[in-house]
C-alpha cells in the first residue's frame, strides 16, 4: 500500500548492537533539522523524544484508534507506545522480543555430564567445572546494553518480580541498597569471573559465535540470538539449548516499534 501511494522506502542502516550508536545518529539528525521520516526505536525513549517536541503530530493514533489497538495490545504494551500523558499513541510496535535467554553449546554440555541449569547455583557450579577444563563459561561483551541485559536477567532470577519492579521501575532506594541487592551484585561478581579476557567492548554476535563454535558454554542474550545459530545451520536441542534464565517465574521483554517525525 506504501508503495502504491507513491512512498519510496529507504532504509539507513546504523550498525551496533542495543541501538546506541543509532540514537546517537537520530539525535545528531534531529538537532541538525534533517530527521527521518520515522525510526525503529523501543521502551521509555519513545516518551523522551516526545517530551522533547520532535515527534510527528499524532497521526497514528488515528489509525491506532481505527483499529482498536486498545483491544489487541495488552495496557503493558500499549503504554509503552502512547505518549501526552500515554493517552495517545505516537509509535507502533512491530514486535516483541524475550531479553532473558540462557543460550548453550548442547555438545559442551554433553561432553562433561552437564544439563541446563535452573537456578543460578547450578549455573556458578557448571562454569566452575567448565573453567577448570579449559572452557570460557560464559561468553559475553561488555558493552552497557549487554551488561544491563545480563544485571536484569539476574535481578529478576534472584529479586523476584516484585523486586525488579521495585528496584528498576519505581528506582525504591531501600530496594536498590538493601540484601536482596547485594546477593545480586554477588552473582554479577560470579558472572564476571566466568567470562575471558577478551570480554570488553566485544559484539553480542562474537560472543554467540563463541558458543556456537564450542569455544564458549554459555550467553545471555535476547531471542535474536537465535538468528545467528539458524544461519550457520546449527538445529535446537542437537548442537544448543535455549532456555530461560532462573527468573522466578517472571520474564523480561523490549518492544520494537516505530516513531515518526514531523
Amino acid at each position: 500500500d506504501f508503495a502504491k501511494k507513491g512512498g519510496t522506502w529507504k532504509d539507513m542502516p546504523v550498525a551496533g548492537g542495543g541501538g546506541d550508536a543509532a540514537n546517537v545518529t537520530l539525535k545528531a539528525r534531529i538537532v541538525a533539522g534533517d530527521p527521518p521520516t520515522a525510526s525503529q526505536i523501543k521502551g521509555p525513549t519513545i516518551q523522551e523524544y516526545d517530551d522533547e517536541g520532535v515527534v510527528a503530530p499524532y497521526h497514528i493514533h488515528e489509525v491506532a484508534t481505527a483499529e482498536n489497538w486498545d483491544s489487541l495490545l495488552s495496557s503493558q504494551v500499549a503504554n509503552h507506545m502512547k505518549c501526552d500523558g500515554f493517552t495517545k499513541y505516537c509509535a507502533a510496535p512491530v514486535n516483541i522480543h524475550r531479553i532473558d535467554w540462557f543460550w548453550a553449546n548442547k555438545k559442551v554440555l554433553d561432553a562433561h555430564g552437564l544439563k541446563m541449569p535452573t537456578s543460578w547455583d547450578e549455573f556458578n557450579a557448571a562454569a566452575s567445572k567448565l573453567q577448570s577444563a579449559g572452557i570460557i563459561p560464559f561468553a559475553h561483551g561488555g558493552q552497557p546494553w549487554q551488561d544491563a541485559t545480563v544485571f536484569e536477567a539476574v535481578i529478576l532470577g534472584i529479586g523476584g518480580n516484585e523486586f525488579y519492579q521495585k528496584a528498576i521501575v519505581e528506582l525504591n532506594q531501600h530496594a536498590l541498597s538493601g540484601p536482596t541487592m547485594i546477593k545480586v551484585f554477588d552473582q554479577m561478581r560470579k558472572l564476571q569471573g566466568f567470562t575471558d579476557k577478551g570480554m570488553p567492548g566485544r559484539d553480542w554476535n562474537v560472543a554467540t559465535g563463541m558458543v556456537m563454535s564450542g569455544k564458549a558454554a554459555f550467553q545471555i542474550m535476547g531471542d535474536w540470538a537465535k538468528g545467528e545459530f539458524s544461519n550457520a545451520g546449527l538445529k535446537p536441542g542437537i548442537d544448543f539449548y535455549c532456555l530461560p534464565t532462573p527468573s522466578n517465574h517472571g520474564y523480561l521483554y523490549n518492544v520494537d516499534s516505530f516513531i515518526f517525525y514531523g
